[in-house]
Parts: structure tokens; sequence; C-alpha cells
């Protein structure tokens, strides 16, 4: 566990400062759930103890610098009632913009294929723990429009695509928020060093041809995906991006541009823009 400082300059009113988190992965359960995700909980606390201190100290350094905290998902580990009202309980406390990462609907982990049904099955159920939309929603700071999209299973979807016009119409700097990194070549690098495939957005098909078929099919963009990709690499208001997903810590950029910033599980970035 680590407190990263990063700078960017975006051309806000003034300089200012959030926390961003990714990855927390929640790990509750009880007997208002089924023995299932009971026995899940114990085993997935292994992977993730210390997300709870993780979110303690990212309330703390929070209230201490009076700053809002842009989670970039997986918040919760799995659908579970416990981990819901610990959700609820978080953004209840701190002021906290979120987009949705994929284990935000998982209902058991990696037991079906999760779809836009798959997903819709909890969405509203999961939706109650947070304050703002967490599959499109936008908030400004200091002239800065934060952009949160759910991209949490490697796609983009048309209405999201017609959100982050209509806000772009706004004429103010945007930035960014969701789960899943974007295609760089740097990072599909480092990625494939790690797994036999890079868990990122618009990856090329030809660098898919190694995949697992099962990853090729979960990660081929699709058409709408495609152009929302290159109008992000094209829009000149689209300052930096904000992800996790991978479970470690990158900088890097899309599109030979945009920075865009990967957030590790247990580090808490402290990101002074201007």
């Amino acid at each position: 566990m680590k407190i990263i400082n990063t700078n960017l300059e975006v051309g806000s009113e003034k300089p200012f400062e959030i926390i961003h988190l990714s990855d927390t992965h929640l790990t509750f359960a009880d007997v208002r759930d089924t023995d299932r995700k009971v026995l899940l909980a114990k085993e997935r606390l292994t992977c993730f103890s210390e997300a709870e201190t993780c979110l303690d100290l990212a309330g703390k350094t929070a209230k201490e610098k009076g700053a809002p905290i842009i989670h970039t998902g997986d918040l919760i580990d799995f659908v579970s009632v416990a981990n819901i009202e610990r959700a609820k309980l978080f953004t209840d406390e701190y002021d906290c913009f979120m987009a949705a990462g994929n284990h935000e609907f998982s209902l058991y982990l990696g037991e079906e294929k999760e779809d836009a049904a798959y997903r819709n099955r909890s969405l509203d159920k999961v939706q109650k723990a947070f304050k703002n939309n967490i599959r499109a929603a936008s908030r400004i700071i200091n002239g800065i429009n934060f952009v949160a999209l759910d991209n949490g299973y490697y796609f983009f979807e048309e209405e999201q695509l017609s959100f982050l016009k209509d806000e772009v119409k706004k004429g103010l700097p945007i930035v960014l928020a969701f789960h899943t990194p974007l295609f760089d070549k740097e990072l599909y690098d480092i990625c494939m060093t790690k797994w036999d495939n890079a868990y990122l957005t618009g990856v090329p098909q030809e660098l898919m041809e190694c995949y697992p078929p099962e990853r090729y099919e979960q990660q081929l963009p699709d058409k709408i995906t495609l152009e929302t990709l290159r109008y992000i690499a094209e829009e000149p208001k689209i300052k930096a991006i904000l992800t996790g997903h991978l479970h470690f810590t990158y900088e890097g950029t899309f599109a030979d541009r945009i920075p865009q910033i990967v957030n590790g599980c247990t580090d808490i970035r402290i990101i002074e823009f201007s």
C-alpha cells in the first residue's frame, strides 16, 4: 500500500486535488446471502486483505485535503448484501464519484458469460450504493468535466458515446474515468508478460490472435467501441484518462497524446490538476 502523487495539466480554473482509487474488491457476505457467497467471501479475502485498510486511509486522506474521491471500479468484488451495504457506507461518508467495474455486477465470479443481460440482473441493486449513475455520469470541478463511463466488459455502448458527445458540447476540458484501460502498445506488452491476454479495451485484432478463444471473444472490440475509441483519440477537449482493472500501477498515453493513469489495488493516488 502506498500513496502516489501525480500532476496533470488539463486547463483547470485553479489547481485542485482528487483522490484516485481503483479495484478495492470488498469481500463481505453473511447469512443474508447464500452459503456459497459466504464461502466465496472467505476465499477472496485472502486476495484482498488490505481492502478495508486502503479505504480507511483513502477516506482519511480525502478528508484531510478536502478532496473528492474518484473510484474507477471494482469497489466490491461480487454482489452481496454486505458488500453493497459497505460500499454505500463509504460513499455516504465521503464525496465519491464512481465508474463501474466488471466486479460490480459479478454474482459469483466467472460462473456465466458477462454481458449486458448479466449486468442488468444486478444493476438496480448495486446502483443504490452510489450517488452518481455508475454507467455514465459527469461532474464539473473547477472547470474540468469528469466523465465516468462503464467499460468493465471491454466495450462502450452507443448510449455512452452519445453521452460523451453531449458532454463535449459543454466546451470544458474533459477527464475520463472508467475501469478498463485503453490499448497502448507499451501497456499491452507489459500485460502479455504477465498473462495470456492483455485485459485492455480496443486491442487491434492482429494482436489478439494469440489470445485463448474465450478471451478473444470477450475482448474483440465491436463497431461502436472502435468508433468511441476513435472519437476519444481525436477529440481535443479530452485531456486525461483515469482507469484501473489491471491491479498494478502504470502511467502511459492513449493515442500518443492523452495521459492514461492505471491505478493498482492498494494504491492511493493524489492527483493535482492544473
